[in-house]
């Protein structure tokens, strides 16, 4: 199976939508429907000329060293007009690595410091739904210190900043709380 063409079809800040024409194994033309949040050029280059397809952001598992506790954002998400429990979370902003991501990200969303990061539990690239989109991200494990703040959310960000006990943890877990998945498969590492 391969690519051998793609189209823009809508172009926003943060969300490109493509169709991508493609043969399957048996050799038939068909087309699918690819978010991404890579321009055409970039994915022109990923899809035809073999670059490296870089990460777009970063999905953080932290533990509030003080606390020993989860850290848990409950944050109004638009698609769904509700709230939903996750985990922060954020877009790499160009010329920034990882790392500097996850610290920016974890004080503007919680208020938080970002202490240590776990390389050896760290995975640098994985990817989200690609059924639908090429979205990637490092899934980043880490420590963190400080005092919960909302003083540095962007406007458009409502979110409420929790720290988890296990107990806790595994209540919200086994409720019918909406989580995202990503949200729920750490927590359910952290509870054990």
């Amino acid at each position: 199976m391969s690519i051998k063409n793609i189209k823009t079809l809508a172009d926003t800040r943060y969300l490109k939508l493509y169709d991508a024409e493609y043969i399957n194994k048996n050799g038939e033309t068909k087309n699918w429907s690819i978010a991404s949040r890579k321009d055409l050029d970039t994915l022109n280059n990923i899809y035809f000329h073999g670059s490296e397809c870089s990460i777009d952001a970063v999905v953080i598992v932290a533990t509030h060293t003080d606390e020993n506790k989860l850290v848990v954002i409950k944050q109004f998400r638009v698609p769904l007009n509700d709230y939903v429990y996750e985990i922060p979370a954020g877009l790499i902003d160009p010329g920034e690595d990882f790392k500097t991501t996850v610290g920016r990200e974890l004080k503007e969303e919680t208020g938080l410091d970002l202490i240590k990061i776990d390389y050896d539990k760290t995975k640098s690239k994985a990817y989200i739904s690609t059924g639908m989109t090429d979205e990637s991200v490092a899934l980043v494990y880490c420590t963190c210190n400080g005092k919960i703040s909302k003083a540095f959310l962007e406007p458009d960000e409502d979110i409420e900043i929790m720290l988890l006990s296990k107990k806790e943890a595994k209540s919200l877990i086994t409720s019918n709380e909406n989580i995202d998945i990503k949200a729920f498969l750490c927590i359910q590492n952290f509870i054990g």
